[in-house]
């Protein structure tokens, strides 16, 4: 639905899908209602005026909200007594989602998710477009992102080159029972089971409280299935093609030159079986208001869980100018972290550093210089007894601290020196 002015609407479906749980909370509302025959009729007319109030409320949010493509910006427009008009410059767009929750996916719609750089991060949400149009109007934002005129005619819907990744179900079951997450869940249950069977007088209590903790761990367990279920990666002309969801389903692309940073971490458990994880970080909240928990996520994970080749192919197509050989620390460094003091190490290219770190797992981060915000140079108290020194390279980003941690101090101050004007050409050329 648009006007002359290029104006368009959400789906008239949008306020149902929007209010979620609210939705499922009216048809509860209503179904002793149906039930019941209408036989109490002063219930029934105040659940039909409730009912009316959040309709009447839900058309009015619709009725108001439009959004438009004006030159390179999208433009949207919402409020009743404060009226907003907010401008989402294309050339700024770190990514695009479109996701469809589970009612969304029933109602046949979808939303479009703009994530934003620049100092407020913000998100601009379309929320909810008939399905049929969200990948046209991905594509076409994606295009004037990219710098395409206009009034070019709308693009031909991306054509997938090949499947870069993918993670088979089973193999991302096992990775989750032997994860942080996983290993907490079955200490819990095992935990309540001994309990019950040496304690069985305390049987009541124990169990109570062990629900609690059970129903805790299995929300952060069924969270990152949910997120991560046939989680695929696909290269494609705009960059990366994430897929994957089991009751919500995200389609995410990651432009070229977007990233922030890059995370490749290894418990230890999964060393053992020749697993990894790896993450990248976007400048950008990754949060939005209304949003559900599916979709607050710190790092954007675009490998749940497999082998070392297949990162090193991933990390090939997000960093392929990155540094292939490490330093390790000096020996000295282990007096200060003897628990990992194995582990650390770092490297750098004239674009891209890379830092190692991690006490049980080990986690390896690469940052892009042109993406540096700022370098520190920290020497605490022990390191200065040691003759150490600490480089920390900040980001836009805020989930991934890459640290050259431990370094002698002349190395520390020579790496410093070297990253500064480094960072400075690799910002000047891109």
């Amino acid at each position: 639905m648009n006007d002359a002015e290029g104006w368009h609407r959400l789906h008239p479906l949008s306020p149902v899908v929007r209010g979620g749980r609210a939705t499922i909370a009216i048809a509860v509302l209503l179904l002793p209602t149906v039930l019941g025959g209408g036989r109490n009729q002063t219930r029934t007319l105040v659940d039909l005026v409730v009912v009316a109030v959040l309709l009447v409320l839900g058309f009015i949010s619709w009725l108001v909200t439009r959004w438009r493509v004006d030159g390179d910006d999208l433009q949207i427009e919402t409020g009743v007594l404060r009226r907003q008009s907010l401008r989402y410059p294309l050339s700024q767009v770190q990514a695009i989602d479109v996701v469809r929750p589970g009612l969304a996916r029933l109602l046949r719609v979808a939303e479009l998710r703009l994530r934003m750089g620049g100092a407020s991060g913000k998100t601009a949400r379309l929320a909810y477009l008939h399905e049929r149009e969200v990948e046209p109007l991905r594509d076409r934002l994606l295009a004037l992102a990219r710098g395409a005129p206009a009034d070019e005619p709308p693009p031909v819907p991306a054509v997938e080159h090949h499947l870069l990744a993918t993670v088979p179900t089973s193999r991302l079951i096992a990775s989750i029972l032997v994860s942080d997450v996983g290993i907490a869940a079955e200490l819990v249950l095992l935990g309540l089971v001994l309990g019950i069977v040496y304690a069985p007088s305390a049987a009541a209590g124990l169990a109570s409280t062990g629900a609690v903790w059970i129903l805790l761990v299995f929300q952060l367990v069924w969270r990152r299935f949910n997120q991560e279920y046939r989680l695929s990666v696909v290269e494609i002309p705009d960059g990366l093609l994430l897929r994957g969801g089991l009751v919500a389903l995200t389609s995410e692309t990651i432009r070229p030159g977007r990233v922030q940073a890059v995370r490749l971490v290894e418990p230890m458990v999964w060393r053992l079986l020749g697993w990894c994880r790896l993450e990248v970080d976007i400048a950008g909240r990754q949060r939005s208001e209304g949003e559900g928990q599916a979709q607050r996520r710190a790092l954007r994970t675009i490998l749940p869980v497999g082998s070392p080749a297949v990162a090193d192919d991933l990390l090939d197509h997000l960093l392929p100018d990155r540094p292939r050989e490490l330093s390790p620390a000096p020996r000295r460094a282990r007096w200060k972290s003897p628990l990992r003091y194995r582990l650390l190490a770092w490297g750098r290219t004239p674009t891209c550093v890379v830092t190692q770190s991690g006490r049980l797992r080990r986690a390896t981060n690469w940052v892009p210089l042109e993406k540096v915000q700022s370098l520190r140079r920290v020497e605490g108290p022990v390191q200065r007894r040691l003759g150490l020194a600490s480089i920390h390279v900040d980001t836009a980003g805020r989930s991934v601290h890459a640290v050259i941690r431990d370094r002698d101090v002349e190395e520390a101050d020579a790496a410093l020196a070297e990253l500064v004007v480094s960072a400075r050409a690799a910002r000047r050329a891109a």
